[in-house]
């Protein structure tokens, strides 16, 4: 695999506003392709804006529609097919997304090189009652294909259980992309859990966040992208957009496997058989 140029980005997206949100992130992208990037990271939700309120409000508005084949005709996404063509840039973005069936899923939408927009992953762990109401869970993994690389996606939340990410690599990723949804005080939490998922499974993980927002959806930044040791390459500060950019070494990640072997040899058996004492 040659070196893969990834950027993650960390910027404000306006309630409700989709046409306008999907101008902004073509633009970062623009910006993050223009730095080398060959895949985009924005954040969880940023079409809609990660607002409860207004994606309770209104969702005839603030959703995208899928097709039964998972893709995406939406015309206000128009600048982000052309900013990935125009690039020759794999942009991923959070959406919420009506399925045919109905369901409405936070989702990770996929805009490839040639511009088509595929609602590729539905986030598998809701986080909390408003997400919980709002939305309804996914219950498959994706992995992105591109230059040889394999990516897995997450969003948010699922980068807290460790065995989300753990199934991405057990299937072969090479790296993990999580756009996400941080808020003020939460930079702890998504600092260790992000490096956390890097150095568990040995591969790298970049992870996009919002900045500003209303009280109390006010977010963090700190858009990072992390070597398969946990060590960021790239960080954002909490304030103020940005874009991180990193470029992906497939001979470091190879370095790193030999190295460090908890994936070769993680056990799946543990827990069947428990002793149990008392004290």
């Amino acid at each position: 695999m040659r070196p893969l140029t990834v950027a993650a980005v960390q910027a404000e997206a306006t309630p409700g506003d989709v046409a306008g949100n999907a101008a902004r992130a073509a633009r970062w992208a623009r910006i993050a392709a223009d730095q080398g990037a060959t895949v985009v990271v924005l954040p969880e939700l940023f079409l809609p804006a990660y607002d409860p309120p207004a994606l309770r409000a209104s969702p005839a508005t603030t959703d995208v529609a899928a097709d039964r084949g998972g893709w995406v005709a939406d015309a206000r996404l128009d600048p982000i097919r052309a900013a990935a063509a125009d690039r020759a840039a794999a942009i991923v973005v959070g959406a919420a997304v009506r399925r045919p069936d109905g369901r409405r899923t936070c989702a990770a939408l996929v805009v490839d090189r040639r511009g088509r927009v595929a609602a590729a992953y539905d986030k598998q762990h809701l986080c909390g009652p408003e997400e919980k109401d709002l939305f309804i869970p996914g219950t498959r993994g994706t992995t992105l294909d591109i230059d040889g690389w394999r990516l897995g996606l997450g969003v948010c939340y699922d980068g807290c259980f460790p065995e989300h990410a753990r199934a991405a690599a057990v299937a072969g990723a090479d790296g993990y992309l999580c756009p996400s949804a941080y808020v003020r005080g939460s930079a702890h939490r998504r600092d260790v859990y992000y490096a956390a998922r890097a150095l568990d499974n040995t591969m790298y993980v970049a992870f996009a966040n919002p900045v500003g927002g209303v009280d109390p959806w006010c977010f963090n930044g700190g858009a990072a992208v992390y070597d398969p040791e946990g060590r960021p390459l790239a960080r954002g500060a909490d304030d103020g957009e940005a874009v991180v950019v990193a470029t992906l070494d497939a001979a470091e990640l190879a370095r790193v496997r030999a190295a460090h072997q908890m994936l070769a040899e993680h056990r799946t058996d543990l827990g069947a058989d428990r002793a149990v004492l008392s004290g």
